[in-house]
């Protein structure tokens, strides 16, 4: 093979490589939509009417999920099931903020942490790598970090739509997360910053429970709900 034609068979295996990846980059825009439809509806529930509607913006952004789920069928078939972490970079943003998204769901309705088994279910994709499309620990990590700091905002927010427990339940479930971070030796550099980040969520929610607390209104709204 002469050199000339070397790099000519080199050309053609960077034009394949570089449709694969534009291939992917479509539908990963398109996911990108899905998630900030679903972003937009959980939104509300930081406003002071957000509370009695949870149930209702719950059910609806699992009916997005739905649509998410065609989209990353549609994802897989983009390119060699064994190449995931060659194109990993293109998906791992809303990869992880569709976990965070999920997480944040199954928070509102149970209050309690989302599994990445019960993710994984949710975005109907694989937890075992060697199956295929799967997420990735880190991935899973990194939204249940944003999920973290999504809390820490609902704890304020619950303040001002009158509801003073909310805060302790979501003190108490932040300190518990926060606990269990500490149990990981994080050796991945943007994860490692995102978890630090959950330092100053603990913080801010440990603030909004004191002041509950020197106010006695966490005190008052207990005792209304024994009545």
């Amino acid at each position: 093979m002469s050199v000339t034609e070397m790099f000519s068979y080199i050309q053609g295996f960077l034009s394949a490589d570089q449709d694969v990846r534009e291939d992917i980059r479509k539908v990963v825009q398109v996911l990108e939509q899905t998630a900030r439809e679903i972003l937009t509806v959980l939104q509300s529930v930081h406003q002071p009417s957000g509370f009695k509607e949870i149930p209702n913006k719950c059910t609806k952004a699992r009916e997005l999920f739905c649509t998410v789920r065609t989209h990353i069928a549609d994802l897989k078939t983009k390119f060699p099931v064994e190449q995931y972490y060659r194109f990993h970079e293109h998906w791992r943003f809303v990869l992880q903020r569709l976990a965070f998204l999920a997480a944040f769901v199954v928070y509102l309705e149970t209050e309690t942490l989302v599994t990445r088994e019960e993710v994984a279910q949710i975005l109907d994709i694989q937890v075992v790598r060697e199956k295929g499309f799967h997420l990735d620990v880190e991935d899973y990590l990194a939204g249940v970090l944003i999920m973290a700091s999504e809390l820490s905002r609902l704890a304020v927010n619950s303040v001002t739509a009158g509801d003073y427990n909310r805060p302790l339940r979501i003190s108490n479930f932040i300190n518990e997360l926060d606990s269990g971070f500490r149990l990981l030796n994080l050796k991945n550099d943007p994860l490692r910053k995102r978890y630090d980040g959950l330092k100053y969520d603990v913080k801010k929610i440990e603030e909004v429970v004191y002041d509950l607390s020197i106010r006695g209104l966490a005190k008052e709204s207990e005792t209304g709900g024994d009545k």
